[in-house]
């Protein structure tokens, strides 16, 4: 070695940082080829007693420098971190997968017992992940807490080679008595895409431990998307999701607001960039308003997110006390609308909380005929995943099967076959089968369930679209229309939202993903609701929810006129009662605070 690199080396190692159990080299620049050139770096790794962490992030290192630093490593039993992220800058990919060996050996002989591994931005690709293998393997990562390989480009290969070391290493762990409890995972920027993802979800399903899960740019879609989500509802601990710059559209969205249901300790998700889209948005409001108590962060933006869902996304955090961000830019809320969200925000005293909208999209254009760029990743799907999209927990509860259509669980009783009159009048409905069915109006509320949205929403506007001021058809229609509701409305609210936006897809008020077939809507169809979002059965959120779709959108509402002003007042009234009854409430609370 040249007597300048000598001295520059020497220059470089008296920087080393010292203390607390750790040794550090971060950032030093050192380009470390061989066994002379870390002769004073591997002195000090020998003669450091205690050694807990190791830090040679920064530099470049070669097969033969990092052969002779493994010899060093190999007397370091108390080992337990090593952070070596951006160490092979420069480096033959081949190289790679034998210096990290050498490394990882010496660790199982030291018999360390690791709690953190950082490999980041090291680009060693699959062949770099099989470097790594049998450490993941071995006792010495029986520990590991936290796992960091962002920005690797492991591809699908190396996803799948992880995952099973994952799922070995917990297998190993458990059968010693102490299973391998992960928290934090982190594998930004690698190219997993579906296959990468579905693998490294069957390991995080097995795991359970997770607190933090961070896969941003990934190139994953909804089907990788819908394995994830799966995986973790089975991590109840889990703080932070981010899944930034990955593709959701509807079906992953929904599948991730089903596991949100299920996770109490959320504080952070982010989801921007991620194609999420109006019916999404809907369906995480909906998990926003019954669950996620302590969540901090939620990041949605440049999601296609229109203006009136975004506002539904604003009404749903309004009771999240810990609430420090929401991010909405990017979408297309237009200028009227970011000015509408920000007074939102205001009014509920969250302005503070609104994140910067200054990249948004603009109001969408309209397009008729867009279904097919819109259903780009859902080429060779079944189309009966519509149903299951809101069904609610099944796969805790029992395989799904279907029979003649109808979709049911596979421990759960087969549904009983209906009339041939109701039947009938489903499949051609006239005020004439309606009255002829006599007390046979409440099987017609069997034909729905939140679970298949799409069917429930056909159904109601069936019968909707019956309605007359008569006498005897307007009992029917609305006696059975109640019936419907208060099915549709009575369960968890993640359901009920869903099917709420499938109705509005279909009533040409909300643009939905895939190619549902609109509706031409008649004024009756749009009485009927008059009349049930006046009920007890028709919760306040639910009819604040259509009050928003509405006011935005009253251009698909032109052709019924008169009706649409009268829906537009009976939702008025009922958002303008609920206010009046908040403040009364508050009243009443200042009042006895002030006898006390």
């Amino acid at each position: 070695m040249a007597s300048d690199d000598i001295a520059q080396l020497a220059d470089a190692l008296s920087k080393t940082h010292v203390g607390d159990g750790e040794l550090s080299y971060k950032g030093l620049g050192l380009k470390l080829d061989n066994a002379e050139s870390v002769e004073e770096l591997v002195r000090e790794i020998e003669q450091y007693q205690g050694l807990r962490a190791l830090r040679l992030e920064g530099n470049t290192v070669g097969v033969e420098a990092a052969q002779a630093i493994a010899k060093a490593l190999e007397s370091k039993d108390l080992l337990q971190r090593c952070y070596w992220s951006d160490m092979f800058t420069g480096r033959l990919r081949s190289e790679i997968p034998t210096a990290l060996r050498s490394l990882g050996s010496a660790l199982m002989s030291a018999g360390a017992r690791l709690t953190e591994l950082d490999l980041s931005d090291n680009a060693f690709g699959p062949d770099g992940v099989k470097g790594i293998e049998q450490l993941l393997k071995s006792p010495s990562c029986h520990t590991l807490r936290e796992l960091r390989l962002n920005n690797c480009g492991m591809g699908i290969g190396g996803g799948k080679i992880l995952a099973e070391a994952l799922i070995e290493c917990h297998r190993q762990s458990s059968a010693h008595g102490a299973p391998l409890r992960l928290r934090v995972f982190i594998a930004g920027r690698n190219r997993l895409e579906n296959e990468g993802a579905s693998a490294l979800a069957k390991a995080f399903q097995l795991i359970g431990s997770l607190e933090e899960v961070h896969m941003p740019q990934n190139g994953i879609n909804h089907k990788g998307v819908m394995a994830l989500a799966s995986a973790m509802r089975h991590n109840p601990e889990l703080r932070v999701l981010n899944f930034n710059d990955n593709t959701f559209t509807k079906k992953g969205t929904l599948a991730m607001a089903q596991a949100l249901k299920h996770l109490r300790n959320v504080q952070v998700i982010n989801f921007g960039d991620c194609l999420v889209r109006s019916e999404g948005a809907i369906a995480l409001a909906a998990v926003l308003r019954e669950g996620l108590p302590i969540l901090k962060e939620l990041n949605l933006s440049f999601g296609e997110i229109t203006e009136a869902a975004a506002l539904v996304v604003a009404q749903a955090v309004m009771d999240k006390p810990h609430m420090e961000k929401v991010d909405l830019n990017g979408n297309c809320l237009g200028e009227e609308g970011c000015e509408a969200l920000r007074d939102a925000m205001e009014s509920m005293d969250k302005g503070d909380v609104l994140a910067s909208l200054s990249d948004d999209e603009g109001e969408p254009e309209d397009e008729e005929d867009d279904d097919d760029n819109e259903n780009d990743d859902d080429e060779g799907d079944d189309d009966d995943d519509v149903s299951d999209d809101c069904n609610e927990d099944n796969e805790e509860d029992g395989d799904i099967v279907k029979e003649n259509g109808v979709t049911r669980k596979e421990d759960s009783p087969v549904k009983l076959q209906s009339p041939a009159e109701i039947m009938s009048f489903l499949s051609c409905p006239s005020v004439e089968k309606l009255l002829q069915l006599g007390e046979m109006r409440t099987h017609l509320s069997q034909q729905v369930d939140a679970s298949d949205p799409h069917k429930a929403a056909e159904v109601l506007l069936k019968i909707a679209s019956l309605y007359s001021e008569e006498p005897e058809t307007k009992t029917a229609v609305l006696e059975t229309i109640d019936d419907v509701f208060k099915k549709l409305l009575s369960g968890p609210a993640l359901q009920s939202y869903c099917f709420l936006s499938t109705l509005l897809v279909m009533m040409g008020v909300l643009k939905g993903e895939g190619k549902m077939k609109k509706v031409l809507l008649v004024p009756g169809q749009l009485l009927c609701l008059e009349h049930a979002v006046q009920q007890d059965y028709f919760p306040q959120h639910h009819a604040s929810l259509l009050h928003t779709f509405m006011s935005k959108n009253s251009e698909a509402f032109k052709s019924c006129g008169a009706a649409r002003e009268r829906l537009s007042s009976a939702l008025e009234m009922r958002l303008r009662g609920a206010v009046c009854r908040l403040q009364r409430r508050e009243l009443e609370v200042y009042v006895w605070g002030e006898c006390q």
